[in-house]
């Protein structure tokens, strides 16, 4: 005889996923008084989050509206129109709210005045279970969501340690993230589940990611080097389709190639152009405040006996790792040539031939499209269940950016299922 099947837990809306997207959709829905059921299969809330303030935790950008919006590539149009209902200012509205007050750095990126993502996360879950004014937020942990009832897409699936669990909302929002960082629960697996019940979704790719270099670096160069960065330096690229990318920063060498922040920012470009052509190049120069005949003129000045390592340190102050690159790449020919040598300082080639793993991604491109979503984020084939945050097909640089499209993204589809409910109750 079958065990007979759980009571569903009867509930208004379920939330599922508690990262910035999901809790910014419980927010939404529990000012306005919905009574609001959060799932999560993590142990805490909020865990990506509090690892993207480690370094600081960068909420949003100050930049121009034309230029914020442009960051978002080829999806800027579907961002641009959720910026609207929750933009920057907004952001850092939010956040005084909270008690947290933000600052603008030199880069003109947004953080909290203490730099910390713990004590605004702490301040918001407070104001999510207890709020001054609404319906306080349910969280339920340890419930790892599983997919819709066989027989019943009313239903919702967890597994928990305490067995199955059903759920039977009015509304859904998914907010389950992309495919990086498994342990910290985006792991991408709700995508067959979507793809099962008609949503169109594009495949994960890994986005603000490292990559490998052809043939790997030599032993020597890793050992010596790997985690060592690469500062005041530029890179440019030119893709097999035109476009174009060039930026100053810094980025690090790795074990097996390049990351950092420099390399992210054209991530997109790169990853896509390996995914058409089996790699991608960029140039390195690295020295991007110096031009190229003046670079020329130093590596041609007479040396007498001095090597050329010395050389290059004395007239162009290029050592360390700016000078193993050059020894790593280069010809002996090309050494000691010095026009080769010149030129390859301001342009040296690093051909590219993968990605590194999407679990270690900073975040991910990819998800459900927008065009299976109505403008309120709802999915069109599953009416009543709407999708907020990473799990949208967008991409954008570090910055700022990511946080605020999830931000923007679970504050839009609250609404959505504020309105949604309004036209479908009794």
């Amino acid at each position: 005889m079958n065990s007979p099947l759980p009571t569903p837990l009867t509930v208004p809306v379920a939330i599922i996923g508690g990262g910035p997207a999901g809790l910014m959709a419980a927010q939404v829905l529990s000012d306005a008084g919905v009574a609001v059921h959060l799932f999560d299969a993590m142990p805490s809330i909020g865990r990506k989050f509090l690892l993207a303030g480690k370094g600081g935790l960068n909420l949003t950008h100050s930049e121009g509206a034309d230029a914020f919006a442009g960051r978002y590539g080829a999806r800027r149009h579907a961002i641009e129109a959720l910026l609207q209902d929750f933009d920057p200012a907004a952001v850092r509205a939010w956040a005084l709210s909270l008690g947290v007050e933000t600052f603008i750095g030199t880069s003109g990126r947004v953080f909290p005045k203490d730099m910390k993502a713990a004590p605004l996360l702490r301040a918001w879950l407070q104001c999510l279970r207890r709020p001054v004014e609404g319906t306080g937020v349910e969280f339920h942990m340890r419930h790892r969501w599983t997919g819709w009832q066989e027989g019943d897409a009313s239903i919702l699936c967890f597994d928990t340690p305490q067995g199955v669990v059903q759920v039977q909302p009015q509304a859904v929002v998914l907010a389950l993230g992309g495919g990086s960082w498994a342990r910290l629960g985006s792991n991408g697996a709700w995508v067959p589940l979507l793809a099962a019940r008609g949503a169109a979704v594009a495949p994960l790719l890994p986005s603000n990611c490292g990559f490998d270099v052809r043939g790997g670096w030599s032993v020597h160069f890793s050992s010596k080097f790997a985690g060592q960065p690469f500062k005041s330096v530029a890179i440019a690229v030119t893709t097999s389709q035109g476009a174009q990318f060039e930026r100053k920063g810094e980025f690090v060498a790795t074990d097996t190639g390049v990351e950092g922040s420099l390399v992210y920012a054209a991530s997109s470009l790169l990853r896509d152009e390996i995914i058409r052509t089996g790699s991608a190049t960029f140039h390195l120069d690295l020295l991007p405040d110096m031009s190229a005949e003046k670079v020329l003129a130093e590596v041609r000045h007479p040396r007498g006996s001095r090597s050329l390592s010395s050389h290059l340190k004395s007239r162009l102050h290029i050592d360390g790792i700016k000078a193993a690159i050059l020894y790593e790449l280069l010809s002996k020919e090309a050494i000691a040539d010095p026009a080769q040598m010149a030129a390859a300082i301001k342009a040296l080639p690093i051909t590219l031939t993968a990605t590194r793993p999407i679990d270690e991604a900073i975040s991910t491109a990819g998800g459900v499209l927008f065009e299976a979503l109505t403008p309120a984020l709802m999915l069109e084939s599953v009416p009543g269940v709407f999708c907020a945050g990473e799990m949208l097909d967008w991409e954008a640089p570090t910055g700022g950016y990511l946080l605020q499209a999830c931000f923007a993204s679970g504050h839009r589809a609250g609404r959505g299922v504020l309105e949604y409910l309004a036209r479908n109750s009794d």
